[in-house]
């Protein structure tokens, strides 16, 4: 029996349809079920694969309830032993996000590879079909473990890619690293790889309420930057900052000096960069503590697990 590959859908632009074929910004996402999506390219109909609908919303509403239910399901799937791997459709907004999050709870030995598309499936030329076949051959070639992200050719590791460009077909990078691998014309072409991840939380971290999950948010730095919002924050009890600095996670004197009344106060802080590329380089200060390569929102994502798999741990 030839092993399958469960593709898992969420919506997002893959999805999504537009009134007319040449309008590639005024659609509707998350309209068109994955089984759909699949039955429209071709050539995966000689493939053993699973469909299942997750969820069906737009990337930017992606919430940590759905991100519960889809690790749930792609941990589900990735136990069997019929299964090679899963892929996940999923929206361009926020997939950085998600891959992270499924990256650092699950951290899988199987494929799980996260793929989208910049047009909608209405489009003339829609990147969907190819982005899906992509992602479901390097699934089945099992060259790259754990997760990724397949976008116009491209595999990306989940800690490392970034949404680089508004409308590009290749919106997607990770800067210095580069990509994992290569799909051309049905084929896969590795050009590095990563060990799988060793560390990752587990289900039992996220196995509560999504209501009760601690709250992340994010703060950035800017000329004239204050710390108006995190004294609002610690008023409402936030229990976690991302600081989004300039250049190397630099902060104005004034963000600066409320992200350290937060620290004293018990709230936990990052510090990342709001540029595109680069680490936040300088890891010695306990209070302001660096994020390294992660970006903000992946920064967020791993304070938010820790402070979960802490909340478990004290058993709270």
């Amino acid at each position: 029996m030839q092993s399958k590959i469960v593709i898992l859908g969420t919506g997002g632009t893959i999805a999504g349809i537009a009134a007319r074929a040449d309008d590639a910004i005024g659609y509707t996402a998350a309209q068109i079920g994955v089984a759909q999506l699949v039955a429209a390219v071709p050539h995966l109909a000689g493939f053993p694969i699973e469909c299942e609908q997750v969820a069906q919303i737009d990337s930017k509403d992606m919430d940590h309830a759905t991100w519960q239910r889809l690790a749930r399901r792609c941990a589900h799937h990735l136990a069997r032993d019929a299964v090679t791997g899963v892929v996940v459709t999923h929206g361009t907004d926020t997939l950085e996000e998600t891959a992270y999050f499924l990256h650092r709870v699950l951290g899988s030995a199987k494929p799980l590879v996260l793929t989208a598309a910049m047009r909608p499936a209405t489009s003339l030329e829609a990147d969907g079909p190819q982005n899906l076949f992509d992602a479901v051959t390097l699934a089945r070639s099992e060259s790259v473990p754990g997760v990724s992200v397949v976008v116009a050719g491209r595999a990306w590791a989940s800690a490392e890619v970034r949404k680089w460009h508004t409308c590009r077909l290749d919106a997607f990078d990770a800067g210095d690293a580069g990509p994992l691998a290569l799909i051309e014309d049905g084929q896969v072409r590795v050009l590095r790889s990563l060990p799988v991840a060793r560390n990752a939380i587990g289900l039992e971290a996220i196995d509560r309420n999504p209501d009760d999950w601690p709250r992340v948010e994010i703060v950035l730095n800017h000329v004239g930057a204050s710390a108006a919002l995190v004294d609002v924050l610690l008023a409402q009890r936030v229990a976690g900052l991302i600081a989004a600095g300039t250049g190397n996670g630099t902060l104005s004197a004034a963000l600066e000096a409320g992200l350290r009344r937060a620290a004293r106060s018990g709230v936990r802080v990052l510090r990342a960069s709001r540029c595109a590329d680069g680490p936040v380089l300088g890891g010695d200060d306990v209070e302001l503590v660096g994020a390294g390569v992660l970006s903000a929102v992946q920064a967020r994502v791993e304070l938010l697990l820790q402070l979960l798999a802490a909340m478990r741990a004290g058993n709270t």
